[in-house]
């Protein structure tokens, strides 16, 4: 049995969210309908001011709204170049961190897999970029040129995304690891011995900090590695 390590992509890997990217890029042309980018701007000012504690949650689920109350009359074909646009300017513009432990896993014989919350279609084309084994993104469904209406979210349960992984791969928890930076992660986190949260939001920190997880914060050109020792962080 194989060790493996699983990787969250958006906002791990990548430095921004490649969901919210798509989804703009495609309101930007009008392809989600006259109005999508402006509701989805002023749900991000909103955010960017941080007007409220919630407000990035809130611009989360209108990207989420926007695009899912227009995909079923969206051309597939359309959605592919859209696709191919945000992975040539965002495909590069990852952590350094992560992009690091990725070369690291793999010279040491590690499985690499990746779960996402963000479209399929682009989580395969990064995960084959940086050497992933597997993959599990969110599947929008198609039929012809386009898209069925259906739809199977990878983020709802990474847990169990992770678990049917390992059984298809027949791995070993033994020297697993698992990063990731938001609450969604959690789960898939507490099922590994080398848990993660790089990054992490508010949720995500208070479960590593009451499990006692590595945090690892990079900021500009600066990696903070900290690890739980009486109950407090310190610098690793």
């Amino acid at each position: 049995m194989k060790k493996f390590a699983v990787f969250d992509i958006d906002g791990t890997l990548i430095r921004w969210q490649l969901y919210h990217a798509i989804v703009d890029r495609l309101a930007k042309k009008e392809l989600l309908g006259a109005d999508a980018h402006h509701k989805l701007h002023q749900a991000r000012m909103v955010w960017k001011q941080r007007q409220h504690p919630q407000a990035f949650r809130q611009y989360e689920l209108a990207v989420i709204n926007e695009f899912e109350a227009a995909f079923a009359d969206l051309d597939t074909k359309e959605f592919d170049a859209v696709t191919k646009e945000i992975l040539d300017e965002y495909g590069d513009q990852v952590y350094v961190f992560t992009r690091d432990l990725i070369k690291d896993l793999k010279d040491k014989g590690y499985l690499l897999l990746a779960i996402s919350g963000s479209h399929q279609e682009i989580v395969k084309a990064l995960a084959q970029k940086y050497g992933f084994d597997d993959w599990v993104g969110t599947n929008y469904q198609r039929a012809n040129r386009r898209f069925s209406g259906h739809k199977i979210v990878a983020s709802a349960d990474k847990k169990a995304a992770l678990q049917s992984l390992i059984n298809q791969h027949d791995l070993s928890l033994k020297g697993s690891l698992a990063i990731g930076d938001s609450a969604s992660d959690g789960a898939m986190l507490q099922m590994v011995e080398q848990p993660i949260a790089f990054n992490p939001d508010q949720k995500l920190y208070q479960m590593a900090k009451q499990a006692g997880w590595t945090i690892v914060i990079e900021r500009k050109n600066v990696i903070y590695q900290l690890e739980a020792k009486d109950e407090r962080y310190i610098l690793a």
